[in-house]
């Protein structure tokens, strides 16, 4: 008889080394549909390395690709420490977006040094708000904020569609369904000349920096860690479990939404619909990959983005589909998953005795 346990305890070092040995597995475990494709393995990883590390220009690309995933796994992880499983990521970063495009395309004509942080600010606002309503209804009506903010998603990308053939639309766009651009001084500035890598990327990193304290040394982070280790004991204990899910749904939503006033004024310059490829959504497997440690964020968006970035240079040299990324995505999320049950499970097998009758 199989039995299912909870492990007494697991060392440190084994928790700290499931998401790496989950990337591995998953890159090994990618080998498979290569071949299958009759690709040559060790060419098209070595051509996927070229493509991320091979120069400055293609660092630039993975660090830019990475800085939307910092924002949206960070949202993922503190949401996910309080068990508030916030899927609405990607409609919250639509929100953010939007908020900047309405705030940067002249509403307020102004010095950067102003505009910027009034625009950043909307934007979180735009972004907390997309994630207080479903914890409003969770805490209201009891309603399953899985199911609320995944709903939101589709949504808010309907009214994302109806705004840029709207009142957002560009006059001057030719028809396209897109926004006017965003004002010269509401734009981040690049970190590296004639790169896309913008002050972005910055912004995301001393924010990790700031969760992992806050998180760990904080009088708010201890109340978080434990409404997600027990609700109910949190409640017994006096923590005021509602405000401090309120608490966390803003500062997740507010993080969605920073990535996506990160892209508009970092890196596109004005919103379209198809602003986001799922960076929402891979910010999940980004904050799992990283152990929802704010910090453990930072290694694997870069470690995605890299996937990422790789896999298109491999389908360019190769003919291989960049869709090999969507997989190894996928893969790590899955292995993860099961190493985070191998730390907190364990199998026993049991022999059932027989009972005899006379």
């Amino acid at each position: 008889m199989i039995r299912i346990e909870n492990r007494n305890s697991s060392s440190r070092l084994f928790k700290f080394s499931i998401p790496i040995i989950s990337a591995v597995l998953s890159l090994i475990l990618a080998a498979i549909p290569l071949a299958f494709a009759g690709a040559n393995i060790g060419e098209a990883y070595f051509v996927m390395i070229k493509g991320v590390f091979g120069s400055v220009f293609a660092v630039s690309e993975m660090l830019t690709r990475a800085t939307p995933l910092i924002f949206t796994g960070l949202a993922a992880a503190v949401a996910f420490r309080a068990r508030l499983w916030n899927i609405g990521a990607e409609g919250q970063l639509y929100l953010g977006a939007m908020a900047a495009v309405a705030i940067g395309t002249g509403a307020l004509d102004i010095s950067g040094f102003f505009l910027l942080p009034i625009i950043i600010t909307f934007g979180c606002l735009m972004g907390a708000f997309g994630m207080v309503v479903p914890m409003a209804l969770k805490t209201r009506f009891g309603a399953d904020e899985v199911v609320t903010t995944l709903l939101l998603n589709f949504i808010i990308l309907i009214f994302l569609q109806m705004m840029l053939e709207g009142p957002l639309k560009d006059p001057m766009g030719l028809g396209w369904p897109q926004s006017a651009p965003i004002l010269d001084q509401g734009m981040l500035p690049t970190l590296l000349t004639r790169m896309r890598v913008h002050f972005g990327l910055i912004i995301g990193l001393v924010l990790a920096v700031i969760l992992q304290i806050f998180i760990n040394r904080s009088i708010w982070g201890f109340k978080l860690r434990a409404v997600g280790e027990n609700i109910f004991a949190a409640r017994h204990a006096g923590i005021g479990v509602n405000k401090s899910l309120l608490g966390v749904a803003i500062c997740s939503g507010a993080l969605a939404g920073l990535a996506g006033v990160s892209e508009v004024i970092g890196l596109k310059g004005y919103l379209t619909a198809d602003l986001s490829p799922g960076f929402g959504y891979t910010g999940i497997v980004v904050a799992m990959l990283a152990g929802l440690s704010p910090v453990g964020v930072i290694a694997a968006a870069l470690f995605i983005a890299s996937v990422f970035v790789g896999a298109d240079s491999m389908s360019r040299a190769m003919g291989v589909s960049s869709y090999l990324a969507d997989l190894v995505v996928a893969m790590s999320l899955i292995c993860v998953l099961i190493g985070g049950f191998v730390s907190n499970y364990k199998l026993t097998f049991t022999k059932q005795k027989k009972v005899t009758t006379k």
